[in-house]
């Protein structure tokens, strides 16, 4: 694994699977604040932690006492999340993981990692983010995805603005050269008939993929 590639740690739920950890093995991490708790598991040290640390409890610093820390005050004006993000781009990240992002308590974080994803694809970055038992990977236009995934599984494509010139191949809904409105829900809940390749002309969409989901079988 490239050393451009890192993990950012958050607060979200994380179910811990093989193919996260293949995922994020390899890879410089930070962690922001609680996301911490998700390092032992995923079997991971990072070399930085970020954050007002609000959501750590004094157990958590115990476990890691010899990680660099960075202490912001709450009233600051970037979520945790954000500042661990600028912190690996400062360190020469080109590939982002999000381990911990799409769930948890906080639907507004949730939402905001979301955003953040596409911002930072526009910005030229490549960027994924995962709960274990959900992928996302944000897309703007004259993106290619190549994604492998198992027959069956389970996967959406959520559009953020208008979408134009969509390909979906290898599911069992393709599309060709489509043109989807902002509000459809013309492409949720398609299945994968093994590896996918989704392009995408102009506009920004989530692609939100559950490997693990076979229940459309």
């Amino acid at each position: 694994m490239s050393s451009s590639s890192f993990t950012i740690l958050l607060g979200g739920h994380l179910t811990l699977t093989d193919r996260l950890r293949a995922l994020v093995d390899g890879t410089r991490v930070i962690a922001a604040d609680s996301g911490m708790r998700h390092a032992q598991g995923l079997r991971l040290k990072p070399e930085l932690w970020v954050g007002d640390f609000d959501s750590s409890d004094a157990a958590l610093s115990r476990m890691w006492p010899d990680i660099e820390r960075r202490t912001y005050p709450a009233s600051k004006a970037a979520t945790d999340g954000e500042i661990a993000v600028a912190e690996a781009i400062a360190r020469g990240a080109t590939r982002l993981i999000f381990a911990g992002a799409l769930g948890g308590e906080r639907s507004d974080h949730a939402l905001q990692h979301y955003l953040n994803g596409l911002g930072l694809v526009e910005d030229g970055y490549e960027v994924m983010l995962s709960s274990g038992d959900e992928e996302a990977y944000p897309m703007t236009g004259g993106d290619r995805l190549e994604l492998d995934l198992p027959q069956g599984a389970l996967f959406s494509v959520l559009g953020f603005t208008a979408l134009e010139g969509l390909t979906i191949r290898n599911a069992r809904y393709p599309l060709t050269d489509f043109s989807l409105t902002f509000g459809s829900s013309r492409t949720i809940s398609n299945l994968a008939d093994g590896p996918i390749s989704v392009t995408l002309k102009s506009g920004r969409a989530i692609l939100l993929a559950r490997p693990y989901d076979l229940s459309g079988v």
